[in-house]
């Protein structure tokens, strides 16, 4: 047997611990699956990380360039940031974008904010009302470290970011939302984001009883960049209108729906593929009333003419329970939207919501995890290249974990 000096063995012993420390996955081995049958559809289910302090924010993106979508998540009592890269099939491997940095890191965005063709992060901490972003250090699959900057440090209990051109001068800039700041806002970003000044701030909508979801999109086809905000205690989902005042941007607010119970997560989609831009959302988190009538997935049709935002219509998609948020997407791959959405509390749970061909219609609703303890943020993307959008959801305490729910198409007959 070779035995190695001291001073050897304890610098072989402090790279194993680092690299471990940087790598959930660092053996490769596939993750544990098991098989979904949800409706008409199969899914295979993992879990891609568990025994988090506190699970919430996820994003698909191709951080590495290599072609497939890697995920982002962020653990906001563990005070990490990670980032998980794909291998192509569905198995990851973790990495850290930022590591020990207290504050309650949730809700994120990933753009290309400094404009050197690698995606940043945007994300916001919690308790301590900050918005930053993480700069990609351009390094392909080894991105440690990510510099860390500050858009804001006065936005009080940030919740909600996004990223798009808000003022149309070529860069991306950042929209947030904070629920005991009651706004929304957006934040300039002046070409020069990685000079570590803080952001100029400008408000949207102020005075404003718990605000959630900030989106971005053209709701009226002008070409200028409109945002989507639901307020949880009014009740409010709104749009706000991007208007040129002598070259700064001011809003206009347009309510879509005042009188529906707590409005929490939605999103911009063409939920009827008519060209025109509608919104999708969770309502009922935290309500206490009688779940059927307020505890739901909707989405509100975009009926202007043509598409401008002027009037929108509600439609009911199905019953979930202390919804927290709704997506739009084409799980059975039949050319019309589906939804898919996640539910707070006991049991909590993920569900999707098959379109049967009229959105407008009756929808059927089919189990994905019926039961998962406080699941909130879901999202869509094919993971696996194989053309089929899969499910990616986390869940915070009474589960903390983040989990795959591939989507490997119709159920095989028995």
């Amino acid at each position: 047997m070779v035995r190695l000096p001291t001073g050897v063995c304890i610098a072989i012993l402090g790279l194993a611990v680092a690299l471990f420390a940087n790598s959930h996955a660092a053996d490769d081995s596939p993750a544990k699956t098991s098989i979904v049958e949800s409706g008409p559809l199969s899914f295979e289910a993992s879990v891609i990380r568990d025994k988090f302090g506190y699970a919430y924010g996820t994003v698909a993106v191709d951080l590495d360039r290599d072609g497939d979508l890697d995920l982002t998540c962020a653990d906001a009592t563990d005070n990490q940031l990670m980032w998980f890269a794909n291998d192509g099939t569905g198995h990851f491997r973790q990495h850290l974008v930022c590591d020990n940095d207290p504050g309650l890191f949730e809700r994120h965005a990933v753009g290309d904010i400094n404009g050197d063709d690698w995606p940043d992060i945007a994300i916001v901490k919690n308790w301590v009302g900050e918005l930053l972003w993480f700069e990609h250090s351009g390094k392909g699959g080894d991105v440690n470290p990510w510099n860390r900057h500050v858009i804001t440090n006065e936005f009080s209990r940030a919740y909600d970011v996004a990223l798009a051109d808000i003022d149309g001068d070529g860069d991306l800039d950042v929209a947030g939302s904070n629920y005991a700041g009651r706004e929304f806002a957006w934040f300039e970003n002046d070409g020069t984001p990685d000079d570590d000044d803080l952001w100029k701030k400008h408000l949207v909508d102020t005075d404003l009883n718990d605000t959630r979801t900030i989106a971005c999109a053209d709701f009226n086809g002008d070409g200028c960049i409109d945002l989507l905000g639901t307020v949880l205690g009014q009740p409010l989902v709104a749009w706000y209108e991007s208007l040129d005042d002598n070259g700064k941007v001011v809003w206009k607010k347009h309510v879509v729906d005042d009188q529906s119970p707590n409005p929490c997560h939605g999103h911009p989609a063409d939920m009827d593929g008519d060209g025109d831009i509608d919104i999708i959302v969770g309502l009922g988190y935290f309500d206490g009333t009688d779940k059927d009538s307020t505890h739901q997935a909707a989405w509100y049709e975009n009926v202007g003419t043509p598409g401008d935002g002027s009037t929108f219509k509600k439609h009911f998609i199905g019953e979930l329970y202390w919804a927290f948020e709704a997506i739009a997407v084409d799980l059975d791959g039949d050319g019309d939207i589906d939804a898919s959405g996640s539910s707070m509390g006991n049991p909590g749970g993920i569900h999707w919501f098959e379109n049967t061909g009229d959105p407008k219609g009756q929808w059927k609703k089919h189990p994905i995890m019926p039961t998962w303890i406080n699941a909130n943020q879901v999202i869509a993307a094919d993971i696996d290249g194989d053309g089929r959008q899969d499910l990616i959801g986390t869940a915070e305490r009474g589960s903390n974990d983040f989990r795959l729910w591939r989507n490997l198409g119709p159920t095989k007959p028995r």
